[in-house]
């Protein structure tokens, strides 16, 4: 059951998981659509605009064409002078007013846009005499290469378009053809933020799903190991309460098989002993449904029948019960404080059973019991040589249904409610239950009630 409860919770995970990367791929897919879609938009409109920079200023356009045609015709008339022009190019004495002009068409085409942009020079390229090809220039796009523009870096940056001049002269003194290709890019602040702003209502339905698949993963896990906590405590209740109630049992067998000897029979003091004994352990078996069925409410809900009790001697009797039930166990005592206490009889009983009873459930070969009296509260002291309690496991230990496994098995019976009844009860009485214990160096209960 519990591998098929494992597999189950595997594959479901891996199902979220995969749908968590399916979704996380839409997402994804939509928004790089988004964002080609965004940048289509922008270079459209921007290159109508910049189709020709004729169209934005002409007589810009027509400083340009000259500046180019002096830089081609002097390098025809010194071949050394090829290492300036770049220079001059990038120093050219229009820079900043068309670099005015281009801002003011492109706020203009997106007054809710903060653009930068940039034309990067990339070729200069001469043909002389249409035979022979001399390449000036030819670079990457680089933004130290720009001529225009108040960009800073081409990073964030993206390309509207290449833009591809040709000037030509046909004269006695020059036959050339020049070509010059330089490129506009652009760079929109918080562009990403605009598309997510239009992604917004996708992205909130993507992330509310995903939320929902795993709110509803983790509530229906949360329930699966609830379930499986209930149906184990189910099959252990069921298994061993029958564990449960030998101890009482076992006490009745034992005197009553001593009863059939006929010595003791005949020994008023020892048969009434018994007899106590037996009736003692009967009433705690009839109350021990009563105990099971109460075990399920708190300290707060406790209905408590106090009486008033001689402490020695309501623990030599707790003790001597025990002793007939478990021959083998050595108790040692040291009753020092006799005290008056008021309290309930067969609840106090049954907690200070349920501490010995758990001692032998874990190796205890020697159980030591004392009694003190420490600001004003009786304390039971008792202490086992049993296997002890791993600390971290000490602070689960009186959890309702809690048992200590060792490795992924309970190897000891029980329902778990021992010492949350012991818990309980102590504070029913207004008292405290204080643990001692190391692994392999035994445990020790201190019971504190107001005395």
């Amino acid at each position: 059951m519990k591998q098929k409860i494992n597999i189950l919770i595997s594959f479901s995970a891996l199902v979220l998981i995969a749908l968590c990367f399916m979704q996380y791929y839409l997402v994804k897919t939509t928004y790089n659509y988004k964002v080609a879609q965004f940048r289509l938009e922008v270079k459209d409109k921007l290159s109508r605009i910049t189709n020709d920079y004729s169209d934005v200023d002409s007589t810009l356009f027509y400083k340009k064409d000259f500046l180019y045609k002096q830089l081609a015709e002097n390098y025809l008339k010194d071949k050394n002078y090829r290492f300036h022009i770049k220079k001059k190019l990038l120093e050219n004495n229009f820079s900043s007013q068309l670099t005015e002009v281009l801002q003011k068409e492109f706020d203009k085409e997106f007054p809710n846009h903060e653009i930068d942009f940039a034309i990067i020079l990339n070729k200069f390229v001469i043909y002389i005499n249409v035979k022979k090809v001399d390449t000036l220039f030819a670079e990457k796009p680089f933004i130290e290469n720009k001529m225009y523009g108040n960009l800073v870096s081409l990073n964030d940056a993206f390309l509207i378009r290449n833009y591809v001049g040709t000037t030509s002269s046909n004269t006695n003194k020059s036959n050339y053809k020049l070509l010059t290709e330089d490129s506009l890019y652009v760079s929109i602040k918080d562009w990403e933020l605009i598309v997510l702003k239009r992604m917004s209502l996708l992205l909130f339905f993507a992330f509310a799903s995903i939320i929902t698949l795993i709110t509803i993963f983790i509530i229906t896990l949360k329930s699966l190991i609830k379930q499986k906590k209930i149906s184990d405590i189910k099959t252990d209740f069921i298994n061993n309460i029958t564990h449960e109630l030998k101890t009482p049992l076992t006490t009745l067998s034992v005197s009553t098989k001593i009863l059939e000897r006929k010595e003791i029979r005949e020994n008023d003091v020892v048969y009434n002993q018994l007899i106590d004994t037996i009736n003692r352990q009967n009433d705690r078996l009839q109350n021990l449904i009563d105990q099971v069925m109460s075990n399920s409410l708190g300290f707060e809900e406790i209905e408590l029948h106090k009486e008033k009790i001689k402490a020695n001697l309501f623990l030599k009797t707790i003790v001597d019960d025990f002793q007939l039930a478990h021959p083998t166990i050595e108790v040692k005592t040291n009753f020092t404080t006799e005290s008056q206490l008021t309290l309930d009889k067969f609840h106090l009983t049954t907690a200070i059973v349920n501490v010995l009873e758990n001692a032998v459930k874990y190796g205890s070969k020697t159980i030591s019991i004392s009694t003190s009296l420490q600001n004003s509260e009786f304390q039971i002291s008792i202490k086992d040589d049993g296997i002890g309690i791993a600390k971290n496991k000490q602070s689960l230990l009186f959890d309702k249904f809690y048992r200590i496994e060792q490795g992924n098995l309970h190897n000891t019976k029980g329902l778990g409610l021992g010492l949350y009844y012991v818990d309980q009860i102590i504070k029913a009485h207004k008292g405290t239950v204080k643990l001692v214990s190391d692994l392999g160096k035994g445990t020790q209960f201190i019971l504190s009630i107001p005395s």
